[in-house]
């Protein structure tokens, strides 16, 4: 029997409206590649590469990172998997490189599915969906994530797309509007140890800024939503990541990790639910009851 080869990134689905076009993969659940007029908007990758730097993976039981992967709750004592070696903490979860499948495709829009089972240092059972959809306002993930166990479960949830800043090849001439008043001070293994205030709030050129910061308590429209501004001054590009009220965090992390011409190509906009180490201080930490779902909207709006 002849086997069809596989992307390193699973079975994938185009979805498409107008001059709108995204490509979404199975292993994470997320976005590969959007593109608005022909213009990439977020940073992709090939069939045989893995995702780089979780490039549009979906984030969870828990974004960002734990120290030490430690953490208590209900009165017991949990160790998690610690997968990022040089600071020493669990990283962004299980689900970012679990296989979600398809139950509901459209030409327009496709809807994902992922069951993420109890394990050693997260014995919680949760069931993930993630609808995807392409129109006038640009590409939009609506996420719902449920509790079918017997037991509250501890949660937080994040998204990690790279946004491009439109002709730029590095985004050293960009501008970045984060309209956030909190901004967390990290220590060296990248966890919260106080708090001042935001440095994006007005569009600041990047230059040779290195970011991977934590930003809290967003400005809102009328409509509840915040929105994170990359901007290319040459070309008069724009793309704006906008989030609902279900995400009161935002983390900014600047490409400079990556390699190659990824390097300072582009910026993550993470919408979360929680700062890092969440699971450690409880901090908006999200408790699904049995049976509760939570529900989080997020979108990009190229201009």
């Amino acid at each position: 029997m002849e086997v069809t080869p596989m992307a390193l990134s699973g079975e994938q689905w185009v979805i498409a409206y107008n001059d709108h076009e995204a490509t979404i993969v199975a292993v994470g659940g997320g976005v590969r590649s959007y593109s608005y007029r022909g213009r990439p908007v977020v940073m992709t990758y090939g069939d045989e590469e893995l995702a780089p730097g979780w490039s549009g993976h979906m984030l969870a039981p828990w974004p960002n990172r734990i120290r030490d992967g430690k953490y208590s709750y209900d009165g017991t004592d949990y160790q998690l998997p610690v997968n990022e070696i040089e600071t020493n903490t669990s990283l962004h979860g299980f689900v970012a490189w679990a296989e979600w499948s398809a139950v509901e495709v459209t030409d327009t829009s496709v809807t994902l599915e992922c069951r993420l089972p109890a394990r050693l240092g997260y014995p919680w059972t949760l069931q993930l969906r993630t609808r995807w959809s392409v129109g006038p306002g640009g590409l939009r993930a609506a996420h719902t994530v449920s509790n079918p166990g017997t037991k509250t479960a501890p949660f937080g949830f994040g998204t990690h797309s790279y946004l491009l800043p439109g002709s730029l090849e590095r985004i050293d001439e960009a501008t970045l509007h984060v309209p956030a008043t909190k901004k967390l001070r990290l220590d060296k293994q990248r966890i919260p140890v106080g708090s001042g205030a935001g440095d994006f709030d007005e569009p600041t050129v990047l230059k040779d800024l290195v970011i991977d910061d934590a930003y809290g308590e967003l400005k809102r429209g009328s409509d509840g939503k915040a929105e994170v501004r990359l901007a290319d001054p040459v070309s008069g590009q724009a793309v704006t990541v906008w989030m609902d009220e279900s995400f009161p965090w935002v983390h900014i992390y600047t490409s400079d990790g990556l390699d190659g011409d990824r390097r300072r190509a582009s910026v993550a906009i993470e919408p979360t639910t929680c700062p890092p180490n969440a699971f450690a201080t409880g901090e908006d930490l999200i408790e699904l009851s049995p049976s509760e779902a939570w529900f989080g909207v997020w979108g990009i709006r190229p201009e």
